[in-house]
């Protein structure tokens, strides 16, 4: 018996115009710029259409809300933290703790990106903020991947700190986030990259004894 193969007529979606693409990229940039300087609640579609030689509405039709480009927003800002990996993927053990240190290098780099972030982070704890979800779900993830490595270089150095682990995970980035604020506020006298990278150590060094990121 024959059989004849059918073809698939399923129709794909579409893919976005290089040209849409590069439009969504600067919305998203600018969006970046606008909450950064203004926060969420205070930065207004307006303020960013004119940034964008754009209307309200024409982001609208891009994005569909605000709170849908404030996600785009922070994802991008994520997006930049691992660029400088191959994989786009944050490295586990050792590794990950000298990543943290390359970040904080980076960051002293971009100061609108780190002010959008900290604005953002502060204005999410406030009621029904559209990115709460996101923060929350950001520091227990990190939380973890933090502990974690902790828990692998432990095992590997016959380390016993499984309580300190989770209060030096959540202390690493109670550090970084709060130097960011001094460096915005004052990047004369805090050299951001330097105290993060001193407190990293610190802290990691605490658990795993002297000298445990060298080499």
């Amino acid at each position: 018996m024959s059989t004849v193969k059918r073809q698939n007529t399923a129709k794909r979606p579409a893919q976005p115009r290089p040209a849409t693409v590069a439009r969504r990229a600067e919305v998203v940039r600018s969006a970046l710029d606008v909450f950064g300087a203004k926060g969420y609640a205070n930065g207004t579609l307006i303020d960013i259409a004119e940034l964008v030689d754009m209307t309200p509405a024409g982001i609208l039709h891009h994005f569909g809300s605000k709170d849908q480009l404030l996600l785009e927003v922070l994802s991008y800002r994520d997006a930049t933290d691992v660029q400088d990996l191959d994989d786009q993927h944050i490295p586990g053990g050792i590794d990950l703790f000298k990543h943290l240190i390359r970040t904080a290098a980076a960051n002293a780099q971009r100061a609108g990106i780190v002010q959008a972030f900290v604005v953002l982070s502060a204005e999410s704890v406030t009621e029904d903020h559209p990115a709460r979800h996101y923060f929350d779900d950001r520091y227990r993830t990190l939380r973890r991947e933090i502990a974690e490595a902790f828990e692998v270089v432990c095992a590997e150095r016959g380390v016993d700190a499984p309580e300190t682990i989770h209060r030096a995970a959540a202390s690493i980035l109670a550090v970084m986030d709060g130097l960011q604020v001094q460096w915005l506020i004052d990047p004369a006298d805090v050299d951001l990259a330097e105290t993060s990278e001193y407190a990293i150590r610190v802290i990691v060094e605490s658990v795993l004894g002297p000298g445990a990121l060298d080499g």
